[in-house]
């Protein structure tokens, strides 16, 4: 019955033979009497069109039948090399395993919210970072990119929010929320983003500062930036702070120390002495957040509060909060504990110099740490662009009345919004001197009102129409200094500091996606 078998299987190679060549080489290499270049993909597999089912494969399968009602033992079978020869003629020859696999990133879908509450979904991958998104988002909106633009973190049922810094990675940072919260990325500008890099001082007072080393007279802002980049010499952070304590609504006033190992108190006054220090708070498996509404959300006792909070999903119940007297500490401690998270995650970098021909390793600590302050300052270097993209009406035909309205197209300007608010929206965009923007007066509806930072402070100063020969100009400084409108001022306060305490530099915004 084998000599039958394999008989019949020659019968039915030589009726494919005739039938079609193809099915002949198929059937040739089947049986061992192919070369190793028959059993190679022919380039008629790479048509997508459906073959006949071969005579000879219908005689293979009507002698298996026959040889199975017999009952007789029969040898295993060879397995086809080609199964797609033998499908279905209702389905495609070509298997999806014969295509190469594309290595694509797997794609997720993200809703980023601007200022306005406007959205728009993105179809990013998932190693995308947040410096990315920034980018895609700035690229699609055709925005000017002053390296000031920046993704945040919003959690509204505990009522915080965070910077979520360039090199994270976006699709994390989802992974951690809960499936019933109602968190959001927000994308808008942070002008102190990158502005320790510029003005350290500015940051770090000396009253809450201690370098590891011993420094003669005064420290350079070189000096600073090489501490604080380093890994070994780490200053350290020092201060009071209220802190909530855990389970409780009351919050206790505690001397802070921040080191590299972590935020710890002292148990008696100010002490340093290992023994009077209690460990607080770690960097690794948490991140830290601003507080919007500390005094309303967690009875805090100032509106300068910050926290703690574990990557994983949690509650108010498993924030670390703590409230600082005055903006200019919560920067400080915010700042630093930013700093301290990124050089932590960076200790196994190397720093490479990519300017010449051939890429090299920078060994010296000292150029390593150059080179990067250098790359730093670079990113704050674009100058301040004037805000006025036409020339500012004064032909003698325009009505005083358009002269008083054009300013509501500006992006500096806020119509009807209150102190409260605008403050919100500087203190959003950066504490930096010089953020500002022009909104209406609420105490005096025919004058208008410029709000702008200078030394982590807001500053307010009513902008006053005068009337003369029946033309209206607007004026900061009793009528010295007058104006046919809004935009000549703002202009000239961007080049001249005038009787304000700084120039106008970085316009608040609220844009739209």
């Amino acid at each position: 019955m084998t000599t039958s078998l394999q008989d019949g299987q020659s019968a039915a190679s030589r009726a494919a033979a005739r039938d079609s060549p193809l099915a002949a080489q198929v059937c040739g290499a089947a049986q061992g009497r192919g070369d190793a270049h028959d059993l190679a993909p022919a380039p008629w597999l790479h048509a997508r069109a459906l073959l006949p089912l071969p005579d000879g494969t219908r005689g293979c399968a009507a002698d298996r039948r026959k040889k199975k009602d017999l009952d007789v033992p029969e040898m295993p079978s060879i397995p086809n090399p080609f199964p797609e020869l033998c499908c279905s003629p209702f389905t495609s020859v070509l298997s999806a395993d014969l295509f190469p696999k594309a290595n694509s990133r797997k794609k997720q879908v993200i809703k980023v919210y601007s200022e306005d509450e406007t959205s728009r979904a993105l179809d990013v991958p998932s190693d995308i970072t947040a410096r990315d998104v920034c980018q895609l988002l700035i690229l699609k909106n055709h925005y000017i990119d002053d390296h000031s633009w920046t993704l945040f973190e919003h959690l509204p049922h505990i009522g915080v929010e965070r910077t979520i810094e360039d090199h994270e990675l976006v699709i994390e940072v989802l992974s951690n929320w809960g499936i019933e919260e109602e968190n959001k990325l927000y994308f808008r500008k942070n002008y102190a983003k990158y502005e320790f890099f510029k003005n350290p001082m500015y940051f770090f007072p000396e009253h809450m500062v201690s370098f590891a080393t011993e420094t003669n007279g005064e420290i350079s802002p070189t000096q600073i930036l090489q501490m604080f980049l380093s890994s070994s010499t780490y200053p350290e952070i020092h201060g009071f702070l209220h802190a909530k304590e855990q389970g409780k609504k009351s919050w206790k006033k505690i001397y802070f120390f921040l080191r590299r190992s972590g935020l710890y108190f002292s148990t008696k006054g100010t002490s340093k002495e290992p023994r009077h220090l209690q460990f607080f708070s770690e960097f690794g498996n948490s991140d830290i957040y601003v507080s919007l509404a500390g005094k309303k959300k967690h009875g805090a006792p100032t509106n300068y509060g910050f926290c703690f909070k574990p990557n994983k999903a949690g509650g108010p119940r498993d924030l670390k909060m703590l409230c600082a007297e005055e903006e200019q500490s919560r920067t400080c401690w915010v700042t630093a504990i930013r700093l301290l998270k990124r050089s932590i995650s960076e200790n196994s970098l190397v720093a490479m110099d990519f300017s010449g021909q051939k890429s090299r390793v920078i060994e010296n600590p000292t150029e390593a740490l150059s080179v990067a302050v250098e790359e730093g300052l670079a990113w704050r270097k674009k100058g301040c662009l004037r805000l006025g993209t036409h020339g500012s009406p004064t032909a003698s035909s325009q009505s005083s009345a358009t002269n008083m309205a054009i300013h509501r197209s500006q992006p500096w300007f806020h119509h009807k919004i209150s102190r409260d608010e605008a403050q919100r929206l500087i203190i959003q965009q950066g504490l930096v001197d010089g953020v500002f923007l022009v909104r209406d007066s609420q105490s005096n509806p025919k004058t208008f009102v410029l709000s702008m930072s200078h030394g982590q402070k807001i500053k307010h100063f009513q902008i006053i129409p005068v009337e003369d020969d029946g033309e209206m100009f607007h004026t900061l400084d009793d009528g010295h200094t007058r104006f046919t409108d809004l935009i000549q001022l703002v202009e000239f306060y961007q080049l001249n500091k005038g009787v304000l305490p700084c120039k106008l530099k970085h316009y608040c915004a609220r844009i739209a996606l």
